[in-house]
């Protein structure tokens, strides 16, 4: 069995880790920490999981942390950059949800998140853990810095587009919709039920900190720089994302179905849907799988592109357990293969 320790689970992708690794056949969860919950069962905090798991929060501790085979970080950004070095010269395995290591140039995080870099020396060997680009590098990583809610959808979207180099790289365009559990489980006013509900809106739109996060990956797959236009917006929903993927085809001739279907046919976790259907975040509720759909619409010179995605859980803590079974050599799917909740 895996020893699994998660450090800061009092959030929303802190209970998704542990609805999901509870139903894991090789994960074992050892500890989890809180500062500000430490002695509270989690079972109290979480009631969903009574009956399910035996444990209280503590106080983070090096040595318990330690003797796990690998330490998930729910924290804030800036938290696991003062801890992980520690467990890393320790043996251990480090799977991080924050922002931490995955912004590869250090200004340009310090820019976006607005402190200094604690940790730098790291940010090199950090592995990003978008399975389906980075999948060799995750088998052979002691760090994973998982990927954003938004930038997931935005990467799966575009890559088989850019890989092939089928469109103008230059000019791409993403409108992403995301449910309220995106903003975490902290209390603010726009986030209320009378603040939010039967409403929609952009937000972000001078500039979102899973931009650059976002453009450095699309550089990746395309093999140069991109021009990208990012426009997250908030949906009256409690978990899911929706992305609209805009792109200038300069091959006219490419067939964008069996494109998509041809680069994601192995995939456990991208569902490529039939030519005219339409993801909706209600298929996709609590599961690990991302659906996208890719349309040409009238014919023309746009190649259109539907993904939805949870945002807690391929959008993160599916994800991150994803990682996990690579790392450790372990089929891709474990703990994972649940269908989404509908309705």
């Amino acid at each position: 069995m895996i020893k699994v320790g998660i450090v800061g689970g009092t959030g929303y992708t802190g209970v998704e880790l542990l609805r999901l690794l509870l139903a894991h056949p090789e994960a074992s969860i050892e500890v989890i920490t809180s500062r500000g919950e430490a002695g509270t069962a989690v079972a109290d905090l979480f009631p969903s999981l009574r009956g399910h798991l035996d444990l209280a929060f503590t106080v983070p501790d090096e040595a318990a942390l330690a003797a796990c085979d690998v330490v998930f970080f729910a924290t804030p950004h800036g938290v696991a950059q003062a801890q992980v070095p520690t467990l890393l010269e320790r043996g251990v395995k480090v799977i991080d949800l924050s922002a931490d290591f995955r912004i590869r140039d250090i200004a340009t995080w310090e820019k976006w998140y607005g402190q200094p870099h604690g940790c730098p020396e790291l940010v090199p060997e950090a592995v990003y853990g978008l399975p389906e680009f980075c999948r060799d590098a995750i088998r052979q990583a002691r760090l994973i810095a998982c990927p954003g809610c938004y930038p997931t959808s935005v990467l799966l979207g575009f890559m088989p587009l850019l890989e092939a180099g089928v469109v103008d790289k230059g000019d791409l365009i993403a409108n992403s919709a995301s449910g309220v559990s995106g903003a975490g489980r902290q209390a603010k006013v726009d986030n209320l039920l009378a603040e939010l509900s039967e409403s929609f809106k952009a937000y972000g739109v001078a500039g979102h900190r899973h931009l650059p996060e976002i453009s450095q990956g699309l550089a990746e797959m395309a093999g140069s720089p991109v021009g990208l236009t990012f426009i997250p917006h908030l949906l009256p929903i409690t978990r899911g994302i929706h992305s609209t993927l805009y792109a200038t085809l300069i091959d006219p001739n490419v067939d964008l179905q069996a494109l998509f279907e041809n680069r994601y046919r192995d995939e456990p976790f991208v569902d490529v849907m039939p030519a005219g259907s339409q993801p909706q975040t209600r298929t996709v509720r609590g599961s690990n799988t991302c659906r996208i759909s890719v349309f040409r619409p009238q014919g023309g010179n746009k190649a259109v592109v539907l993904v939805a995605e949870d945002n807690l859980v391929k959008g993160a803590s599916g994800q991150a357990i994803q990682n996990m079974n690579i790392m450790f050599g372990l089929p891709e799917t474990d703990g994972l293969q649940n269908p989404a909740l509908l309705p």
